[in-house]
């Protein structure tokens, strides 16, 4: 996962102009995106619709550069998939980054001005990431058929699912695993299941490539060294299609009225808006002007998000 796929999309509030197996597309939503949505319409707005820039997390940065490092850790050899080698790997990685993107060697200019922990600090707390991935796994014994997977599914309902899947293993008899590193620990049980919805929503759309059912999803957490496994089945993966069209008809809606209500939760701590954002005394930006669809449909649930917010706690 690069810094350049953590940006949004386009936004999967405007139609796609494009045709898959000869069907023109509805729309296209990624599990990352329908997370946004679920845990702040506003979040949604300014990622989506507004497209407003964003700092730079420390955290989220430090994840990509673990993701990226682990990726190419399988390229290597499998005897030379050793800590040791993974810890050389971070700064290489990190000055690709920053030939990318300059910007980011400002990340730490505040906090070291401020004697605070700065980017030593920081390189050495992904070094500690990455050791704990070996506690969890052995890369020496595995070899991934896929990494940094770019996936799309077409459903019936002409929506377009899409996304990247950090590590697809396939065994021998063909049964498949999906594998997403997450560099936090591993949530309490009250989100385990917004966690999973992102694996389930992977798993549907390798079905829909494949036809086969992912036998096991897995997040890794190198936060704390816990790995959370699960084993979808065909009635889980329907009810996942069910959850994600109803998601998307509630973006459709709330792009229809230029309403994206302001949820506030302790993801406000981290969120890059929340000086514009009203629950928190900001003002918004003007809506962006709408593009218009002569075969639009008018929006019929002026209280779309209440009803979402129901389902979505009776899904869990």
């Amino acid at each position: 996962m690069s810094v350049e796929q953590q940006a949004s999309p386009a936004s999967p509030a405007e139609r796609v102009s494009r045709r898959v197996d000869g069907v023109d597309v509805l729309g296209a939503i990624s599990p990352s995106r329908a997370a946004d949505f679920m845990t702040c319409p506003l979040l949604f707005r300014f990622r989506t619709v507004d497209r407003l820039p964003e700092t730079f997390s420390v955290d989220a940065v430090r994840g990509t550069l673990v993701h990226k490092v682990l990726e190419d850790l399988y390229s290597l050899p499998a005897a030379d998939r050793t800590p040791e080698t993974a810890r050389a790997m971070l700064v290489p990685t990190w000055e690709s980054f920053v030939a990318d993107d300059p910007t980011l060697l400002h990340m730490f200019d505040a906090a070291e001005a401020a004697h605070e922990p700065g980017f030593l600090e920081w390189m050495r707390s992904a070094e500690v990431v990455l050791d704990r991935y070996f506690t969890l796994e052995d890369p020496r014994r595995l070899e991934p058929a896929e990494r940094e997977l770019y996936v799309e599914a077409l459903l019936d309902s002409k929506l377009l699912l899409r996304g990247f899947v950090d590590r697809v293993d396939v065994a021998p008899d063909g049964a498949i695993r999906i594998s997403d590193y997450k560099t936090g620990s591993a949530p309490g049980v009250d989100y385990e299941a917004k966690a999973l919805f992102q694996m389930k929503f992977y798993a549907l759309v390798i079905w829909r490539m494949r036809g086969v059912i992912p036998r096991q999803l897995q997040l890794i957490y190198l936060g704390n060294g816990e790995i959370v496994r699960y084993e979808p089945d065909e009635d889980d993966l329907l009810a996942t299609e069910r959850k994600v069209n109803a998601l998307w008809e509630a973006i459709r809606l709330a792009d229809e009225v230029r309403e994206w209500q302001p949820n506030r939760s302790r993801a406000c701590d981290w969120c890059s808006f929340k000086a514009v954002c009203p629950a928190w005394g900001g003002t918004p930006p003007p809506v962006p002007e709408k593009r218009v669809r002569p075969d639009a449909a008018p929006p019929t649930a002026p209280r779309w998000f209440g009803r979402l917010r129901r389902w979505w706690r009776r899904s869990r």
